[in-house]
Order: C-alpha cells, then structure tokens, then sequence
C-alpha cells in the first residue's frame, strides 16, 4: 500500500482503547452493525478501523453520537468464533496508522471515513536513542517473561516477538505501561519510533521500572 494512497469507505469502530500496529484486539460483537461489519471484512478480507473515542459511547445513542479520534490504526480479523447467537468473538490485529480526513454516520449506525495511511516509523538513530532502546526492550523481555511465568496463555502479545525492533517494542510497552488513555493515544501518534522510545524510556525512569 503507498504511503499516498487514500482508502475510501473504512468502516469505523470507535472503543475505548488505542489500537497500535501489530497489537492485539479481542472483541465481543453483538450490536448488527458492527456484526454486518465484521462479517463484511472477513468475506471480503478488508480492514477495519479502529480509533479511541473522542466523546460519545462506544454504543452511538441518537442524541450524542460517537466521535472518533483522527488518528487510528487499522485492524484485520485473525480469528472468528461464535459464542452464542448473535455474538462474535473476533481476536484481530493492528495493521497500518492511519489519519482520518472525514467520516460520515451510515443508516445502520455504522461510522464510515476517509482515512490516509501514516507513513511507517523513522530509522531510530543516535546513539542515545540506541541506548534508551536497548534499556526498553530489556524491560520488555522482562515483563514477557513475567508474564509467561504466570499465565502463558494471557500473553497481550502476538508473535513473533521482535525485540530487535524499536517500533514493536516501544508499540508494546505504549500498550501495557499503566498510561491513561490520552496519553496512549499521543504514543501512538508519534511520528517515529525514537520520539516514542524517549517517551516510555522517560516513564519508566519515573517509576522506576528501568
């Protein structure tokens, strides 16, 4: 996909939570639009956008609709069951930035935008960058392990693990660290890797986590 190319018809699924490229996003579906959705991009194998609630509820009432944030990442659905009748329970993951440039509200309910992939990361580069990454992805190999230890099946990450890759590991520890929301969001959009590693590298220096 260029970096240029503008996706027309992105069905929006505004949560409360930010979805980072390559994270993963367990969902339980049961309202009919986003069922139609889902069942669209799993037959057609499209995306779907997902962008952290600006105002309004993740269930759109008609006097307070749901407003997304512009900047989102797209998701494709990995797995599909059906726990009951009437409801999905997809696992997907995140994909590719995106910015919206405009959004319309279908009849269904359903959030429909006009969306501009962001470019991938920047090369991370310097020598301090270096080094702050290097602390991060050994905070990360930590908590992984942790967390294996403990319950192997709850892992919040998908492999592979790429703890050589300043993007994936500065994405995952946005993911996890204890931010609030607007924060993650900011995480998510810097523009490069480097700006996100002195973020968390910051943090965790805070409260003493490195």
């Amino acid at each position: 996909m260029s970096s240029t190319s503008v996706l027309a018809d992105v069905p929006l699924f505004p949560l409360h939570t930010v979805l980072f490229p390559d994270g993963l996003l367990p969902l339980k579906i049961f309202e009919a639009r986003y069922l139609d959705m889902a069942r669209d991009c799993l037959r057609e194998k499209t995306p779907f956008g997902v962008c952290l609630l600006k105002s309004g509820g993740e269930v759109a009432l008609p006097d307070e609709p749901s407003v997304p944030e512009s900047v989102g990442c797209l998701a494709e659905i990995e797995e599909c069951d059906v726990e009951t009748f009437g409801m999905l329970l997809i696992r997907a993951r995140g994909t590719r930035r995106f910015k919206l440039l405009s959004h319309r509200v279908e009849p269904s309910g359903l959030l429909v935008g006009m969306a501009e992939p962001i470019p991938d990361d920047l090369p991370l580069e310097g020598n301090e960058h270096l080094a702050k990454f290097g602390a991060c992805a050994e905070v990360l190999e930590r908590i992984i392990a942790t967390i294996r230890e403990r319950d192997p099946d709850s892992l919040p990450f998908a492999q592979p693990f790429k703890l050589e890759d300043p993007t994936w590991v500065s994405n995952r520890l946005s993911e996890v660290l204890p931010v609030a929301l607007k924060a993650r969001q900011k995480l998510m959009e810097l523009p490069d890797a480097g700006a996100r590693i002195d973020v968390v590298h910051h943090y965790m220096q805070q409260h003493q986590l490195l």
